[in-house]
């Protein structure tokens, strides 16, 4: 037996059960809940510099939209804070380097 002791998807344990063996889980708090989002948060980061592909990186973007729902705001609260700020600030896409202020 394997012990991981990490969050997981909310269906992992269903496809472990689907797979013909057994898992025990617990439900976290919502203090634990938060800060096992942000181990979750550095292992998939982690993962997705080593891989640099989408799939790694969409569950960058779970494990935030699992945080901003922890901290109180949906989804679209998230999105929505995101736009407001690219238009008012700008986004990432052009790679503008800032190398020093005069």
């Amino acid at each position: 037996m394997k012990i991981y002791n990490k969050l997981v998807r909310d269906k992992i344990p269903q496809i472990i059960e689907a797979d013909g063996k057994k898992c025990e889980v617990r439900i976290a708090s919502k203090d634990e809940h938060y800060e096992l989002l942000v181990k979750k948060l550095h292992e998939e980061v982690n993962e997705f510099i080593d891989a640099k592909n989408l799939e790694e990186l969409a569950d960058v973007m779970e494990v935030v939209f699992g945080l901003a729902k922890n901290l109180g705001y949906s989804e679209e609260e998230l999105m929505r804070k995101r736009e407001e700020k690219k238009e008012e600030r700008g986004g990432f896409e052009e790679g503008v380097v800032l190398e020093r202020v005069l």
